[in-house]
């Protein structure tokens, strides 16, 4: 049905409180039947009733208001047309450094035509999912199973994981073939998904098992990977990675969790406790590091009797389902044993660099998300008749924050290209050291862009809902990111340091 043209004077006789309309960028809304319903109350809509609102509505609310309440729109003003672009999905930003330079019209070596149709499918797809992401964010409710499955539909979660025979059950976004994937395309996905800016639910849908599952398809039994792979990458079943405990951390070594065989050699059975399990509250299988005769074994352990998770209020959204584990006698198969007895260790360590570099990932598009969102606010946002854009300490602000992250773009772009034509062991023994060095500067990346655009935004980057809300999550969770990476980055560079130099 096509809408009602008015002239701006026949909006101008509707003011009355069961009468009222406005006008934002060209699109008459009659707000008679929401007035009463309005958060910020009836007074500042009657005081723009009759009368063009679009300044301080977008001072005030983001845009994806007007689609929420679009049905309130009843017709345009004749003979003008809207100067704001309305997003739609799938659409690409063309605020200055929104977008990795290969999408802003910038030449790159990297990225061939299956990276650019990638992308391009995947934004349609993000941008759909993107209010269910937001809803569990703000809830703090479980993933549902309609939308883990919807995920797994699109070939998301096997594209996570990045090439490998995974892929072939699945059809991936941009009709990419699995022969064709590569850790460019693995580099878009994560980047793409990190636009949500749902820091917790992204860990609940995602994290827990980029981290987790690989344990299974590169140490579990053929008969493990076949049936535990098709249930987790349909987004059917969820599994999650269970190292941490109370009493140790990084220092795994130190867990206390036990796995002691059975008098038939048929079982272990597992006790312990873990503590801050990413996705765990959630998860059906637990991959399980515990200490067995001579060392430490990685299990896989089904939920069942004997394993109870509890829920861990954490900064960040509880639809992460971050868990504290508790595992009381329970039997597990020996063919449920990851790698080799009491060489756990080697299981543990095997993903790190991949899961760090996955990090890098989200890093760069999150400081990339939040300088679009600082560049729009201070063209937007008016201080005493003037832009926060038009005063040069804003303008230097936004310049520190862009360069940091086109140089961390820089660097991580460089570490995938280096990954794809490496090997598992050469980038074992090159890249364990750049990786942790790069995670180091994202780190501090992510802190200066947190602090100048809380700067910018003021107290609204205080605020989990509305204009601040991307500002908000950063400033909340960057610090998720930090691990003492750089002593790591630097005693990997002193294995390699010739021993004949000197000054």
């Amino acid at each position: 049905m096509s809408l009602k043209q008015f002239t701006r004077q026949q909006v101008g006789q509707h003011t009355g409180e069961n009468d009222l309309w406005i006008i934002i960028d060209a699109s008459v809304y009659d707000m008679s039947k929401f007035i009463h319903f309005h958060p910020g109350g009836a007074s500042p809509l009657l005081e723009y009733a009759g009368k063009d609102a679009t300044e301080d509505f977008y001072g005030l609310h983001r845009q994806e208001v007007l689609e929420k309440y679009s049905k309130y729109k009843i017709g345009t003003i004749a003979n003008e047309k809207p100067k704001i672009t309305m997003h739609q999905h799938g659409d690409f930003s063309k605020v200055p450094y929104a977008e990795p330079s290969a999408w802003m019209g910038f030449k790159s070596p990297y990225f061939k035509e299956t990276h650019y149709k990638f992308r391009a499918a995947l934004r349609v797809i993000s941008d759909e999912l993107g209010p269910d992401m937001r809803h569990f964010e703000e809830t703090g409710k479980k993933p549902t199973e309609e939308f883990m499955q919807k995920l797994g539909s699109y070939g998301i979660l096997a594209a996570s994981l990045g090439h490998g025979p995974w892929l072939k059950n699945y059809t991936l976004p941009g009709g990419v073939r699995p022969e064709e994937f590569d850790y460019f395309h693995e580099m878009i996905l994560h980047e793409e998904l990190s636009r949500w800016g749902t820091r917790g639910t992204g860990d609940g849908v995602m994290g827990g098992m980029v981290i987790s599952i690989p344990t299974v398809f590169n140490f579990g039994s053929a008969a493990m990977k076949a049936k535990i792979g098709p249930e987790v990458l349909s987004g059917k079943k969820r599994i999650c990675l269970a190292i941490t405990e109370p009493y140790a951390g990084s220092d795994v070594s130190k867990i206390r969790a036990t796995a002691k065989k059975t008098a038939d050699g048929k079982h272990y059975i597992v006790n312990g406790v873990k503590k801050w399990i990413t996705s765990g509250h959630w998860a059906d299988y637990f991959s399980v590091a515990v200490q067995t005769d001579k060392g430490i074994s990685m299990l896989l352990i089904e939920r069942g009797e004997g394993v109870e998770t509890k829920l861990i209020k954490t900064a960040y959204s509880s639809s992460a389902g971050t868990a504290y584990v508790t595992f009381e006698d329970v039997k597990v198969p020996v063919e449920n044993l990851l790698g080799k007895e009491n060489h756990g260790f080697l299981v543990v360590l095997s993903n790190f660099n991949h899961e760090r570099w996955t990090m890098l990932l989200n890093a760069c598009m999150t400081a990339r998300i939040v300088i679009e969102e600082c560049f729009k606010w201070a063209h937007q946002r008016k201080v005493f008749g003037k832009r926060l854009i038009d005063e040069p300490v804003i303008r230097n602000k936004l310049a520190s924050m862009i360069a940091q992250t086109e140089s961390l773009q820089s660097w991580v772009e460089n570490l995938t290209y280096q990954m794809c034509h490496m090997d598992y062991n050469e980038q074992s023994d090159k890249l364990a050291g750049p990786i942790a060095l790069c995670k180091y500067q994202s780190t501090r990346v992510l802190h200066n862009v947190a602090d100048d655009a809380c700067q910018i935004f003021g107290g609204r980057a205080l605020t989990q809902t509305g204009m601040g809300r991307a500002v908000e999550m950063i400033q909340r969770t960057y610090k998720f990111n930090a691990k003492v990476l750089a002593d790591l980055g630097v005693r990997q560079a002193m294995k390699k340091f010739p021993t004949d130099a000197r000054l």
